[in-house]
């Protein structure tokens, strides 16, 4: 069993991929191993990691096997008879030498367990005895968190069933609808699992979705979605009304969402591939939605607790890099904000260059949004929790991963004042608040072409031909405008997340929409993004911006309702709109 753990250490090590993934891919070239060998060479690997530095002290070198000798020495505390069986001779020899080695003069980073740069930033930012307090806790597993999917059930039901189990679930201090499971148990397999009525979901992830407190009928965007852990619980939030849109660059990670969002039982999330954070299809949804979240690219470094390997692979090169990214990223998204409308920044960093420090810069750059107290959003989502002006959590403080969040709101004055907007926004008032559900698109389209008929008698010299008297939505319209947990100490499975990821998505037909020459020909995608197709085109043609003849509003409704979607089952969207 030592070898085989260290064979997966020193994979691990080598620098290249995510613990979390290199043990799934040995268990899964070891089958043959039982659940209980699974789990000790994942709990083994997973020690040596949290502890390397102090263990590297110990040991003499980070020689693979040397490291899981002392782990099991000073760490577990393992005897030399108890390890008499699973050492051999040399390794017994090594467990002498490390049993007897003082623990004095460690330097402060080697008692942290953290690489020499970190320990200086986290003590420069936190001071010495807070800066060793967040880095010990970290040294402890994460709980395993899950979230109550409200579209399906409630946290009482579902702790009605847990307590008939006797799993020894506890309420989240925090998250309203956060379960606690202080033991291992494989999830995934848990009937409330497969039902869509939990999700796994660490209680700071949860809490961020509450600060972007999105209301039922609102334009929503996930700018960097990932696998949509976040996405799902906003969905949930809104109580499955609205329009909410999961971009990521990452067609593989939004493939994942597919069977998460089956599973999930909502019908408003749509998932969208773009290239980056510049990519030219989002220009159309420029001023149109009521709340952004940024979850930005970070070093992690706040889920150390799960993701211990981070800490021995990031570098302070790469923190630059990040900054930098997130910047851009945040500059972007803020340009997707309505009037009115709020920005969230958030990281799972304990690095103010990647939290204060950026959301000051931003605010100093652009000085159209101003900063929302998080607290008092918080708050008004029945969360008592007040860290200050930021959302800040920290392991050691709230049992959750360190997170940092900004909550921004652009002010409707400097909105309006924004010229490369102004007109897009007037002219999207009319097109995206009035657009239903893609199912009656064609029932819309026919209302306008009435409403269009009676605008031409009158005078019309401004685009506000647009506006002309658009039959209010049916009930079903919506009111357009707005690092998951994992843990591979669990055995076999060793993440629940895994396991989603491992899902293949089952995906249905979408429907073809044909573009005009201003937008992007002949692409599939959902009915939700064939609505947006026909948006587009009409914002891209502005019939009435060409014309003071009345018949211009006649022209307009003529080719939108040329361009009506087929209306079949909706989809997880994959490909451009």
């Amino acid at each position: 069993m030592l070898r085989l753990a260290g064979v997966v250490l020193a994979d691990v090590l080598s620098g290249s991929g995510p613990a979390d993934a290199k043990l799934g891919s040995f268990f899964r070239q070891n089958r043959e191993l039982g659940t209980k060998e699974r789990a000790w060479i994942a709990e083994s690997v997973y020690g040596v990691l949290r502890r390397k530095s102090f263990l590297a002290a110990m040991a003499g070198n980070e020689d693979p096997r040397r490291l899981l000798v002392a782990w099991l020495v000073k760490i577990q505390g393992g005897s030399l008879r108890e390890l008499e069986n699973m050492l051999n001779k040399q390794q017994t020899e090594w467990a002498q030498e490390i049993k007897a080695k003082s623990t004095d003069g460690l330097s402060a980073a080697e008692q942290a367990d953290l690489p020499e740069w970190l320990w200086q930033r986290l003590e420069a930012q936190y001071g010495n005895e807070q800066a060793l307090a967040i880095a010990r806790s970290m040294h402890k597993p994460a709980s395993l968190d899950l979230r109550v999917n409200l579209v399906k059930a409630n946290r009482d039901e579902v702790m009605a069933r847990f307590d008939t189990e006797k799993a020894g679930a506890e309420l989240t201090p925090y998250s309203p609808t956060g379960i606690r499971m202080p033991q291992r148990m494989s999830i995934s397999r848990h009937p409330l699992f497969m039902d869509g009525k939990i999700e796994v979901q660490d209680e700071g992830s949860q809490l961020l979705a509450l600060l972007v407190a999105p209301r039922r009928g609102e334009m929503i965007a996930d700018f960097c979605a990932g696998a949509g852990g976040k996405s799902l619980a906003l969905g949930a939030l809104m109580r499955n009304s609205g329009r909410l849109y999961a971009f990521d660059v990452s067609e593989k990670r939004l493939y994942n969402l597919g069977q998460r969002l089956k599973r999930s039982g909502l019908s408003n999330l749509y998932s969208q591939v773009i290239s980056s954070e510049n990519d030219p299809k989002l220009k159309r949804l420029n001023g149109k939605f009521n709340r952004v979240l940024v979850d930005a690219p970070c070093s992690g470094l706040g889920t150390l607790r799960r993701n211990p390997d981070l800490k021995w692979k990031q570098t302070p090169k790469d923190v630059e890099e990040l900054t930098a990214k997130q910047a851009s990223i945040l500059a972007r998204a803020a340009k997707l904000v309505k009037a009115g409308g709020r920005l969230i920044y958030a990281t799972c960093s304990l690095l103010a260059e990647e939290n204060e420090q950026l959301a000051e810069a931003f605010l100093a750059a652009h000085p159209q949004f101003q900063l929302v107290n998080a607290a008092d959003v918080l708050a008004q989502q029945q969360v008592k929790l007040d860290t200050g002006a930021y959302l800040k959590l920290l392991p050691h403080q709230h049992e959750t991963d360190g997170f940092f969040a900004a909550v921004f709101e652009l002010k409707a004055a400097s909105a309006a004042k924004n010229a490369d907007q102004s007109a897009e926004i007037a002219t999207s008032n009319v097109v995206v608040e009035e657009v239903a559900e893609p199912a009656l698109v064609e029932a819309e389209v026919a209302e306008a072409e009435v409403a269009a008929s009676k605008a031409s008698k009158a005078k019309v010299t401004k685009p506000k031909v647009a506006k002309a008297k658009v039959s209010k939505p049916s009930a079903k319209t919506a009111k357009a405008s707005e690092c998951e947990v994992t843990d591979a100490e669990v055995a076999e499975s060793a993440v629940t997340e895994s396991a989603v990821t491992e899902s293949k998505v089952t995906g249905t037909k979408a429907s073809k929409v044909k573009a005009s020459k201003t937008e992007v020909s002949e692409v599939e995608s959902s009915e939700a993004e064939g609505s947006e197709a026909e948006i587009s085109q009409t914002v891209a043609s502005k019939p009435a911006a060409k014309s003071t003849k009345p018949r211009a509003s006649k022209s307009a409704a003529t080719k939108a309702s040329a361009t009506k979607p087929k209306t079949t089952k909706p989809k997880v969207a994959k490909d451009p709109v």
